[in-house]
């Protein structure tokens, strides 16, 4: 046997199904495959794109399936990917095939399809059918062809496109059936404006047809690289003829570049600040001596962290070391990511999900081949194939868009940190508002703490002043969406053509519909929520299914005409702005104006142009823009988090808002900060209004050191669903009883109905269990998953979040 051949193979699929699959390997494969690399596989019916974990030659104790195609002649997952997805999987209690699945962009090049053949049982019947069918009956033409060899579902809709319900038809009685393939797609097969045409060096002899002449002679007079979709314009029937000529090894076809970053000039770095310098001597220390340390630098908004950042990055490529920057989802906008590029060039590659999976695809081989050695990217940006890893920045690190809230349900800042200690990489955590675990880090010693306690160029903070909408309700007799003071300094603002942003962390026009008679709240059929009015769609929608309904001219439930709508969201917000300053240039900003992909720069860039006085948004405001004619910022109601059932909701709100007043006097004129409440005492909204992250941290620790929430416990949340309620109640209590007794240093709350008690269709108990013992607690809900393979429970009717956000 030649030398690293293997008969079997060790296979993680993504299923939910926590263990490895052993397959035989075919005379062709057993030299060439290797861990890490991708492998098809049959699984049941079906085919499956797994990770090959470990070959060997232990026989299993059943007769193994063979593999069936090899897709990578080389890893995609080096052995140091592969031992952070198995720490993933073993830490947030995740099954390993759907963590790896997590960890590739290469979704795009695996194509998947069904094949339709006549069953062995019901050819007979299809046969006798053939016979007595009329000749136009669609059930006979599909069988018919069906008979003659197995056909796709794309050759049959092409030939038979009414065919759908005989299709089903058949399928239903048994009389053919479908098999799911998968195979690697092919690159030429991209739409012609992904492609670009260049000459090959050396042309082979062939047969040309006259399409095929002609673009070589275009080519020849036009020498370089061509969009083949500008090519279509100019030679006839160029797109064929460019990808007959590219398998005839003529002509070379690659992918065009994804176009989120514009290149420009090189530009130099700034002068760094006294405060700035000495943060990045202590980061460049640590780069220099190459060794894994973990920095939190807190800087206060506009205090220059980016620029510190940058400089780090630089060091690190001066050691000859790569770096990896994660970013929030929001934040990375093409004119972030075009800031990276024009410092680094061609040595900056970009991860978001902004990016077709061609475009992913494209910019993870080009790290993962080494032509990249500078990554920014959003949360799934972590698994990035960076080489020799030098310096990971996590920008916003207490950011929520952080934590995957599906299986694997990890937090990219923590699987960030835990990277770069296997590769002896430094670490520097980056926030105005740093999450508490992360400052109590720095308490621990665990971090070094780096302070920039001044904006650049000595610019003052934004002066805060709070509204008491309670008093604004008893002096002016009204339940109005702006107190006088805000309406006074908008128009203040517009007179001297300076510029407004406006916060209310809600979409839609009004928060709910009910009726005036009975009481009855229009509810959405699939959750225990509220629908949500959208004035300008003219329906009624839930913001977590997405289930519509038009809007209710009758009370559903008594038939009553007296329907009201109470609440305020974005879109009031910008009517009410409407009505109040007719000339005025409006934008609003969340998800029902930010649809498509450029959408959202589109919006922010305008405005940042000039183009809009006054930009209303949610939360996607908030954070990272820097906006200098911008000289107040307006906070509708402060309060919308605070009455969420939830020990983080303090914390969120303070961050939110101290973030938003961050957008205001980052140019040379100063900022103002109005926020209007109806809690002016609470602590979260003082310390936010007197910038004082100090001392809310010492609040909020004080609290959470009183009710043993983290940063002092490990805390997992166990959420168990079913359509069925009483299901979901039985399973809830069986695993209440499996828990018991509870070990010392472990205490276990619920099981109870979970704040928002049904979600897409499915019923919810939660329990939260809280422990002095990491290792305790990672075991106990390793035996927790253990039993509902026993009871053999639906695979996702356990959910497991460790280290929950929200506990919503």
């Amino acid at each position: 046997m030649p030398e690293n051949s293997y008969l079997f193979c060790d296979v993680s699929l993504p299923v939910p199904l926590d263990r490895p699959f052993t397959y035989a390997l075919p005379e062709t494969l057993r030299h060439r495959v290797k861990p890490g690399a991708r492998l098809i596989v049959p699984f049941g019916p079906r085919k499956l794109t797994g990770v090959v974990l470990r070959c060997h030659d232990e026989a299993p104790g059943m007769e193994a399936r063979e593999a069936l195609r090899l897709i990578d002649p080389e890893p995609v997952l080096d052995e140091q990917l592969l031992s952070l997805g198995r720490w993933m999987a073993a830490y947030y209690c995740a099954p390993l095939g759907e963590v790896l699945r997590g960890m590739l962009p290469l979704a795009a090049e695996i194509r998947a399809g069904k094949v339709y053949s006549l069953t062995g049982a019901g050819r007979d019947a299809a046969r006798q059918l053939l016979l007595d069918a009329a000749p136009d009956d669609p059930a006979a033409a599909l069988l018919r062809l069906l008979d003659e060899r197995p056909l796709s579902a794309r050759t049959l809709a092409r030939k038979l496109p009414l065919a759908d319900k005989a299709l089903r038809r058949l399928e239903k009685r048994g009389f053919i059936e479908a098999e799911v393939v998968r195979g690697e797609r092919d690159p030429l097969r991209a739409p012609s404006s992904k492609l670009r045409v260049e000459p090959a060096p050396r042309r082979p002899e062939a047969k040309l047809n006259k399409a095929e002449r002609e673009l070589l002679a275009f080519l020849e007079l036009h020498p370089g690289s061509h969009n083949l979709k500008d090519l279509e314009a100019t030679v006839r029937n160029s797109g064929p003829a460019a990808r007959s000529l590219a398998r005839k090894e003529m002509l070379i076809l690659t992918a065009e570049p994804a176009g989120l970053i514009t290149p420009g000039p090189v530009c130099c770095p700034h002068t760094l600040n006294p405060a700035q310098e000495a943060a990045f001597a202590r980061i460049r220390e640590v780069i220099d001596a190459q060794r894994f340390h973990t920095f939190l630098l807190h800087g206060v908004t506009g205090s220059g962290k980016t620029e510190v950042y940058l400089h780090a990055m630089e060091a690190a490529l001066a050691a000859g070391r790569s770096a990896l920057m994660l970013v929030p989802e929001i934040a990375l906008t093409p004119a972030v990511a075009g800031q990276f590029y024009s410092r680094f060039g061609d040595r900056v590659a970009i991860l978001h999900s902004a990016f077709s999976d061609a475009e992913r695809a494209e910019q993870w081989r080009r790290i993962r081949a080494g032509a990249a050695s500078v990554v920014v990217g959003t949360r799934s940006g972590v698994f990035a194939p960076v080489r020799n890893l030098g310096l990971v920045v996590v920008d916003e690190e207490h950011d929520q868009s952080y934590k995957q809230e599906e299986t694997p349900r990890y937090n990219g800042r923590d699987v960030a940190i835990v990277r770069a200690q296997a590769a002896g990489a430094c670490v520097v955590l980056g926030s105005a508002t740093p999450s508490l675990e992360s400052r109590y880090n720095c308490e621990r010693g665990k971090y070094g703490l780096l302070e920039l306690p001044g904006r650049v160029e000595a610019r003052p903070l934004p002066e805060v002043e709070l509204i008491d909408m309670r008093s604004e309700f008893l002096e002016t007799r009204k339940q109005a969406v702006f107190s006088r003071r805000l309406l006074e300094a908008i128009g203040s603002r517009l007179e001297n053509n300076e510029q407004v942003m406006l916060l209310l962390n809600r979409r839609g026009f009004s928060s709910f519909a009910a009726c005036r008679s009975c009481g009855e709240r229009v509810q959405c059929v699939n959750c225990s929520l509220t629908l949500t009015y959208h004035r300008r769609d003219r329906r009624m929608l839930c913001h977590v299914c997405n289930y519509a309904e038009k809007v209710p001219v009758l009370c559903p439930k008594c038939q009553s005409e007296h329907i009201y709508f109470l609440g305020t969201g974005s879109e009031k917000v910008e009517d009410e702005l409407h009505r109040e300053f007719p000339r005025a240039r409006i934008a609003r900003l969340d998800r029902d104006t930010a649809t498509g992909k450029r959408q959202y720069e589109y919006i922010l860039q305008a405005f940042r142009e000039g183009s809009y006085d006054i930009l209303v948004g949610t939360q996607m405001i908030a954070k990272g823009h820097d906006i200098p004619n911008v000289t107040l910022v307006g906070v509708i109601s402060a309060d919308l988090a605070l009455g969420i059932p939830d020990f983080r909701a303090a914390e969120r709100t303070f961050q939110l808002l101290t973030q938003v007043a961050g957008r205001a006097g980052r140019g040379d004129l100063p900022g103002r900060v109005l926020i209007q409440t109806i809690n002016p005492d609470h602590y979260a909204i003082r310390f936010a209004a007197a910038q004082d992250y100090g001392g809310f941290y010492r609040k909020e620790l004080h609290f959470r050191r009183l009710m043993h929430y983290p940063p002092f416990s490990a805390m997992a949340n166990l959420l168990v669903r079913s359509g069925k309620q009483e299901e979901a109640l039985r399973m809830s209590t069986e695993l209440s009883h499996f828990l018991q007794p509870v070990p010392p240093g472990m205490r276990v709350l619920g099981p109870a109905e979970a704040p928002v008690p049904r979600l897409k269709a499915e019923y919810r108990y939660q329990m939260l269990i809280k422990s002095t013992s990491r290792a305790a607690l990672s075991e106990l809900l390793q035996r927790s998953r253990q039993f509902t393979l026993e009871k053999k429970w639906n695979a996702t009717a356990l959910v497991i979040d460790v280290d929950p956000l929200t506990l919503i």
